[in-house]
């Protein structure tokens, strides 16, 4: 019987403990059943900082170049960075890091020439057949009379930094003190290329790379962990705080008070802009539990919002079928049009940037006309059995006058000064639960109710 790599291989990308989940050889076989399902001639590999992400990467290229591809590591580098090289180069990409997971994981993020996602319906499945299958009986050797690929290194960071930079002008802004918080992931990479001649002062925080994560968990949609990042922000009196999470590809916003910018209100800025920047017209997607701003501001900046299931992969999907110019989530994942539909968190930095230092005010003034709503925030409940528990706050909310119900995603309930989404986990016993309202007693109100029928 074939191996069964299940509880590596998620939804999206390839994730677990080394080496007792997965290990150097195992990686060796991903890079020979990636090049299998794309069929690539050359791919581009880069990694993170963890301790165990240089031998799994090298043994990934190891095992596509013994296929005859011709492989370009970049070595260090954010996820986004590796888009970048993918992008570019029109060249499929592994990424090697496990986010902002414990220092003992680590993970594939996977994509396609132009950083097309590659998930479970668009190769990922495939993969993970071949590797349980060469598991079990043995890789077969390359097609007779295959030459080895060729194994080279390159720095993509300059001209990541120089593609982020012609996308937004910040020429022309007032100086800004900015406090930035890398949680030792790879912000501290590629902050200071990217902001290199901006006109920034920089107040840097654990931009030291190590992958044990010695000061805080780099998950900054945790409040947790963005308790130093908001203390040095009043302490220095600056404009703003920006903090990063293990692989750089999100971003979250701190005001100059301190106070957590929501990424729904990001969303609706950035979206403004790049309305803005493309005449007033476009598609910008949302998915479903981002704010009620998101859409509204869409629509009176002249775009049209289009609301898909949380996950990167229905996003980047959706990019690319309506042909979007930008793409926000609730978990601080920005996705744009001109970075091949990939998510970067560094080019949403810069747009906040150049907003800000393009008036005189404070970000909390600047970011107040796209908070409009009282929000709750992503709240868990451990459940043992998730249909059940959602079928009975269908069918507590299902005859109500004035109430619509939606199952795009986990069940979504509308009301007139009220919405909430409640979805089950992928991976855990969980059901998440998001509400929203126009005032914080109707949310107060919502979600104790809710909260009361989910733990019931």
């Amino acid at each position: 019987m074939a191996a069964d790599l299940s509880n590596i291989v998620k939804a999206y990308d390839v994730r677990g403990v080394v080496p007792d989940e997965w290990d150097e050889s195992l990686a060796e076989l991903f890079g020979a059943a990636f090049v299998e399902v794309t069929g690539a001639t050359a791919i581009v590999v880069g990694h993170d900082m963890r301790p165990s992400s240089p031998g799994l990467s090298g043994a990934f290229a190891r095992g596509a170049a013994a296929r005859g591809v011709d492989v370009t590591l970049i070595g260090l580098c954010s996820t986004d960075q590796l888009y970048y090289a993918s992008g570019s180069k029109n060249l499929p990409g592994a990424m090697f890091t496990a986010s902002h997971n414990p220092a003992r994981y680590n993970g594939i993020k996977m994509c396609r020439a132009g950083a097309a996602p590659v998930g479970q319906d668009t190769g990922l499945a495939a993969i993970r057949e071949l590797v349980e299958k060469w598991t079990d009986e043995g890789a077969p050797a390359a097609p007779e009379g295959t030459t080895p690929g060729t194994v080279t290194e390159e720095d993509s960071l300059p001209g990541y930094a120089d593609h982020l930079k012609g996308l937004v002008d910040l020429t022309g802004i007032r100086p800004l003190k900015v406090v930035v918080d890398a949680g030792n992931g790879m912000g501290g990479h590629t902050v200071p290329t990217v902001f290199a001649g901006l006109p920034l002062d920089l107040v840097p925080m654990y931009f030291e790379l190590d992958g044990t994560f010695p000061n805080h968990e780099a998950n900054p949609l945790d409040p947790k962990n963005i308790v130093d990042l908001q203390a040095r922000v009043r302490a220095e009196g600056a404009d703003l705080g920006l903090a990063f999470d293990g692989d750089a590809d999100r971003c979250f916003v701190v005001d100059e008070r301190g106070e957590g910018v929501s990424p729904s209100a990001i969303t609706a800025l950035v979206a403004a802009r790049e309305l803005a920047r493309n005449g007033g017209k476009g598609t910008v997607i949302h998915n479903l539990i981002t704010s009620w701003s998101v859409p509204e501001v869409v629509r009176e900046n002249g775009g049209t919002p289009v609301r898909t299931r949380v996950g990167h992969s229905f996003i980047k999907e959706e990019m690319a079928t309506s042909g979007a110019i930008f793409g926000g989530e609730h978990s601080a994942h920005y996705y744009f049009k001109d970075f091949w539909n990939a998510d970067t968190g560094m080019l949403a930095a810069l747009h906040v940037l150049a907003a800000l230092g393009g008036q005189e005010g404070p970000l909390s003034e600047l970011v107040s006309s796209y908070d409009r709503y009282a929000g709750s925030g992503e709240i868990n409940s451990t459940v043992a059995d998730q249909a059940g528990r959602l079928a009975a706050v269908k069918a507590a909310y299902g005859d109500r006058e004035g109430i619509t119900l939606d199952e795009l995603d986990g069940l979504t309930v509308t009301a007139a000064d009220w919405w909430f989404n409640l979805r089950p986990s992928n991976t855990e016993p969980l059901l998440r639960l998001n509400v929203e309202a126009r005032d914080e007693a109707t949310l107060a109100e919502v979600k104790d109710e809710v909260l009361a029928l989910v733990r019931a």
